[in-house]
């Protein structure tokens, strides 16, 4: 394997190289997934039936906690490959624990306001609003918790080799899906929860 030191460790082979080039045509059907989810929201969004509409359904304290909670990761994502770079280990590991743990957070939030909205009666059922809510939220959500299992792996991998062109390439390549993930938030923050509370 013949590594270039001209480039960022991240991109000193050319199967990393390569890798991350076949990732961003991954974000790409994630983006177009991500499109369908909201053009079918924006499509059913005043659909409520008998059920309850977004400005009686969302508080604004529990979204803009998640907001603080996936942007600051999204901050200490950058750090952890900064570091990364820097070829420090321990202040990585420290940032990705970071990230990953806001992340958890996020999803602990997000899985408190589901069973509310449940107990409050909005389910799939109720109507084409909540159907879509749940299924672009629920989306999102699951995307989160795979990303958790795999930046989890990826930290136990750095703990046992250290930072390698491997170890680096996997996290550079977990930092583009982390930072993916909190531009479709922005969007549902943007789009969904503040449009839906005026």
């Amino acid at each position: 394997m013949k590594i270039n030191d001209t480039l960022p460790l991240e991109y000193s082979t050319e199967e990393n190289s390569n890798k991350v080039f076949g990732f961003w045509i991954f974000l790409g059907a994630e983006i177009a997934l991500f499109s369908t989810l909201f053009a079918v929201y924006f499509t059913l969004w005043n659909r409520t039936g008998s059920g309850p509409s977004g400005s009686e359904l969302f508080e604004l304290n529990g979204v803009l906690w998640e907001t603080f909670l996936l942007l600051t990761s999204s901050f200490t994502c950058g750090l952890a490959i900064h570091a990364m770079r820097l070829n420090l280990k321990k202040p990585m590991m420290i940032f990705f624990g970071l990230t990953l743990l806001m992340g958890l957070g996020f999803l602990g939030i997000e899985i408190s306001e589901f069973v509310t909205y449940v107990q409050d009666g909005a389910t799939l059922q109720t109507s084409a609003f909540l159907s879509s809510l749940f299924v672009l939220l629920g989306t999102h959500g699951l995307h989160v918790s795979m990303g958790f299992l795999w930046g989890a792996g990826i930290m136990l991998q750095i703990k046992r080799h250290g930072i390698t062109p491997e170890t680096a390439n996997k996290s550079f390549i977990f930092s583009l899906y982390w930072h993916f993930l909190d531009v479709v938030w922005i969007f549902i923050f943007s789009f969904v929860y503040l449009k839906g509370l005026m």
